[in-house]
């Protein structure tokens, strides 16, 4: 199995490791505050963590949808946070040209699961040198990362994880298969499992996203105990008023006690 450390977390390890944050940067106080109670929730248990929060939504159902700081502030505010923190942190990028730009600050690129074949931007970020997560498409059989992996590795990328996020199942819903967390790591890559996009409903509220919040960590203690390498949650001090994807966030007042539980499943399924 490969693995590769960042920032002294390692991915594909022995240890769970936990992609924790909210959808998208709502202010630099919510955003401060919010990763500092992360922080005090994970040193108790000795998780291995990587704050995660988006500067840009560039994909949203509505035009009117919030869609964060932007490229400059939103990278600068996180690079803060992992410096006050000694956290990794990471955010998804959405052109070469913001590949290339967020590099400079936060130790994790990702690819949204739409982007995940666009080629030009997974070579703009295996160019960085820094490590990258791709989400997989919600269009794609798990074996189909085998390609996605080939131009990481072409583009002089070793250090990569995939991010399963549930597969289209019909209209405005998504199914997780949890044998794609298998077939995946069959293949000698890491994975990820995505619990908060897996339950999401994409564009069901009309001008939004619906989802079933309820039901996220059900799917991540179904998939740490399938062998998963790691679990992503956004979480929020209240979902209901989150300004992205509040319907599947989990919130952090539940974190401290579902972390618990995964990394025990995990050691027991590893």
């Amino acid at each position: 199995m490969k693995s590769f450390d960042i920032g002294g977390v390692e991915i594909g390890g022995a240890r769970p490791v936990f992609v924790l944050g909210p959808c998208v940067i709502e202010s630099e106080k919510f955003l401060l505050s919010i990763a500092d109670d992360l922080k005090r929730i994970c040193e108790p248990l000795g998780a291995q963590w990587i704050f995660k929060a988006s500067y840009d939504k560039a994909n949203r159902t509505s035009v009117r949808a919030c869609r964060g700081p932007g490229l400059e502030i939103g990278c600068r505010l996180l690079r803060k946070i992992g410096d006050q923190l000694a956290v990794p942190v990471t955010t998804d990028v959405h052109s070469p040209e913001d590949a290339r730009a967020a590099s400079e600050f936060v130790d994790l690129l990702q690819i949204p699961a739409f982007l995940c074949r666009q080629t030009d931007l997974i070579r703009a970020a295996a160019e960085t040198g820094r490590a990258v997560n791709v989400k997989k498409g919600q269009f794609l059989a798990p074996w189909d990362v085998r390609n996605i992996a080939d131009k990481l590795e072409t583009f002089g990328c070793s250090s990569y994880v995939f991010t399963e996020r549930g597969v289209s199942f019909g209209y405005n819903n998504l199914v997780a298969d949890m044998r794609a967390l298998y077939w995946i790591r069959e293949m000698d890559y890491p994975v990820i499992f995505d619990a908060t996009h897996s339950v999401q409903r994409p564009s069901s509220a009309g001008d939004r996203s619906g989802g079933d919040g309820a039901l996220a960590p059900v799917l991540a203690r179904a998939a740490a105990a399938a062998g998963c390498d790691g679990i992503f949650i956004e979480t929020h001090y209240n979902p209901a008023q989150a300004l992205s994807d509040g319907p599947n966030q989990i919130p952090l007042k539940d974190l401290s006690d579902l972390l618990g539980k995964l990394q025990q499943i995990h050691e027991i399924s590893r």
